[in-house]
């Protein structure tokens, strides 16, 4: 009798001290799971771009795929903008723009007014290109920059240089790393000129001279920057199918998109 209420005694304390265990868990428990999709994000991309840029395109939808595994966020793909005003903007935590940008009046006084009250956007390469041809001076507001200048050719790796290592976008990466081949584009008025543009990333010094047919010697080289007064950022690659071959770089994308859905005006869903 007395063996048996040492063994319920035992039992009991055993069952006692996993509750326990179990309450001072949940208490300090450091995940954080969605009962649902956390956002919603729109991916638009052309079909009738520079061929490298449309290559860059598919493999953009699915690297953007693979992060919804889990129903993690809910990815809508278009080939334009075409069809996109205000409202169905709106709907969108984020606009992920990859070698496209508005292109007709409705289209691009839609997206104007999406960013102007609170839209997230997320460009890559070609999705920033614009010269005297584009007309379109709000654009160069948005994105903190002038029209374009030239370019390096052909497109080859280069070292990228982190100038806000405590940046939550840069926080992770080291001060400096090699992205993969690219074809990088030079601004008239660099990003780093204006005083609400923070540039994330530049192209190293060492890399110059740059390019084997078309030769870049000198100058200032923003490749990843956010204009303050927008929810934004703008990543200055985007030229063919190898961009999604770098841990490093595509840690970075993650990065970026993380941010930009964090400061939504609805408050930051990775903390919901």
């Amino acid at each position: 009798m007395k063996r048996l209420k040492c063994l319920r005694s035992m039992v009991a304390m055993v069952l006692l001290l996993g509750v326990s265990s179990l309450s001072a868990q949940n208490s300090d428990y450091p995940g954080n799971y969605a009962k649902a999709p956390r956002f919603k994000a729109l991916l638009c991309y052309s079909e009738t771009a520079e061929p490298a840029h449309v290559e860059f395109g598919h493999q953009a939808v699915d690297f953007f795929k693979d992060l919804t595994v889990g129903n993690g966020y809910i990815l809508d793909v278009a080939t334009s903008f075409s069809g996109y005003d205000y409202d169905k903007l709106a709907a969108y935590d984020v606009v992920i723009a990859i070698n496209t940008v508005p292109g007709s009046k409705s289209e691009r006084d839609a997206f104007e007014k999406y960013m102007e009250n609170g839209g997230g956007w997320m460009g890559f390469h070609a999705a920033g290109y614009n010269d005297a041809s584009t007309k379109w001076p709000w654009f160069n507001q948005f994105l903190g920059c002038g029209t374009f200048l030239c370019n390096n050719w052909p497109p080859q790796p280069a070292l990228l240089d982190v100038n806000l290592t405590n940046h939550p976008v840069t926080k992770n990466l080291p001060v400096s790393f090699v992205a993969p081949k690219n074809e990088w584009y030079m601004w008239n008025e660099p990003a780093d000129k204006r005083d609400n543009v923070d540039v994330l990333l530049s192209l190293s010094q060492k890399n110059y001279p740059i390019g084997l047919k078309d030769v870049v010697s000198h100058g200032e080289w923003p490749v990843v920057w956010t204009n303050r007064n927008y929810r934004m950022i703008y990543l200055n690659f985007g030229h063919g199918d190898r961009e999604f071959s770098d841990a490093t770089q595509n840690l970075l994308i993650i990065n970026a998109l993380r941010w930009i859905v964090s400061r939504s005006p609805k408050g930051d869903t990775f903390k919901r």
